[in-house]
């Protein structure tokens, strides 16, 4: 069983040359982290505004989230300059569960049940106004998912992008501490942006999320 990741870019027309050049820049740099992290993990950026990769069940959650914080908490000369935190870019993210059955060097070449999951789904997507999904074989995994994903777009939609980035830090594992000398605040001003963002609730769904992945996708494969 493998996880096929598959995102574009929400309305990216409308980024400014720089913006889209920023956001391009970190999606390559956070692909190659994951790729270094997660053996056998494999990404490929395609069309300018998409995304699609290879990864293991467990560690498909963390790794999407974290692709979708580096996005959302970059932030524009503009509002840099007005002092705004609104998220500027953003992404539809799908994950999809199941068998590789054609595997080319390319991932856009190969396909599969978990290539189909993903990648239709991302289709369905663009018409629901959804912005994370998740499809497997199993309906009463993707039943709980489904829902627990629609409370998680709403919780992520408020985000500021300062919020974004303190997640993202975290998802990197870095300690609040860390965090706040990377930024150049105080340790209480990452605590109070890290419970805005409802960090407690969301290490929660990632805890939930890798258990049932390993319940089903790995032990139960």
């Amino acid at each position: 069983m493998i996880a096929v990741i598959t995102a574009d870019l929400l309305n990216s027309s409308k980024y400014s040359g720089e913006l889209l050049t920023e956001v391009l820049d970190i999606l390559k740099e956070e692909i190659e982290g994951i790729e270094t992290k997660y053996k056998n993990s494999k990404f490929e950026l395609y069309r300018g505004d998409s995304l699609q990769g290879i990864i293991n069940p467990v560690s498909s959650f963390r790794s999407a989230l974290r692709i979708k914080t580096a996005v959302n908490k970059l932030r524009s000369q503009e509002a840099v300059d007005s002092n705004s935190y609104r998220i500027e870019a953003d992404l539809r993210i799908s994950i999809g569960i199941g068998e590789i059955e054609f595997e080319r060097d390319s991932i856009m070449e190969s396909n599969g049940e978990a290539f189909q999951f993903s990648g239709r789904t991302l289709d369905e997507m663009k018409k629901t106004g959804r912005k994370m999904i998740l499809k497997t074989g199993i309906e009463e995994v993707n039943n709980e998912f489904d829902n627990v994903f629609l409370l998680f777009d709403t919780i992520t939609d408020k985000w500021s992008s300062a919020s974004a980035e303190v997640i993202y830090y975290l998802l990197k594992e870095m300690k609040e501490i860390e965090i706040a000398e990377a930024l150049g605040i105080s340790q209480s001003a990452v605590n109070q942006r890290k419970k805005a963002a409802g960090w407690d609730a969301i290490l929660g769904l990632i805890e939930r999320y890798e258990q049932v992945m390993k319940q089903h996708f790995i032990d139960g494969e």
